[in-house]
């Protein structure tokens, strides 16, 4: 199951493309065997300042054909890791090809976009900026494949 975040806005060369680019890879050799991976990030950025609606018809144009939708949203569910990874391996083996999250804006995510999605995930009651959350959610596939793996990371 390929594994797609979609996020809005650039982000630029530093600190945190160096964490997110080494988690995935870590993700894309972890699960491979798995059934999980590769992983990519493809960015969206509304130039004309349409806000939420129009960021969310830029993301929704990156979702493919029957992937499942997961939207981060401080109002979502919080899930622990173990249970991320039990999400991601049900949804690998229902066949689904394809994963998607997506990540908004400094307004967040569009709710009719929200609504369209399988789960809404939250990475906890605080409001994290687009950077940290795609860092955040890259550790955790990460750690979601670890645990699936069994491998010793993830030491809950």
């Amino acid at each position: 199951m390929r594994v797609r975040i979609c996020a809005v806005g650039r982000l630029r060369a530093g600190p945190e493309r160096v964490l997110i680019d080494d988690y995935l890879s870590r993700f894309d050799r972890t699960g491979r065997a798995l059934g999980l991976g590769p992983a990519e990030v493809v960015e969206v950025e509304d130039r004309k300042g349409g806000g939420p609606a129009a960021e969310a018809a830029l993301l929704r144009r990156q979702v493919p054909e029957g992937a499942v939708l997961c939207a981060l949203d401080e109002r979502g569910r919080g899930l622990g890791s173990p249970q991320f990874a039990e999400r991601l391996a049900r949804w690998r083996d229902e066949g689904r090809a394809e994963a998607v999250f997506l990540i908004g804006g400094a307004d967040g995510l569009d709710p009719g976009l929200v609504a369209e999605a399988d789960l809404t995930l939250s990475l906890g009651p605080m409001v994290w900026p687009h950077m940290l959350a795609r860092a955040m959610l890259a550790e955790q596939l990460y750690r979601a494949a670890a645990i699936l793996a069994g491998t010793p990371y993830h030491r809950a």
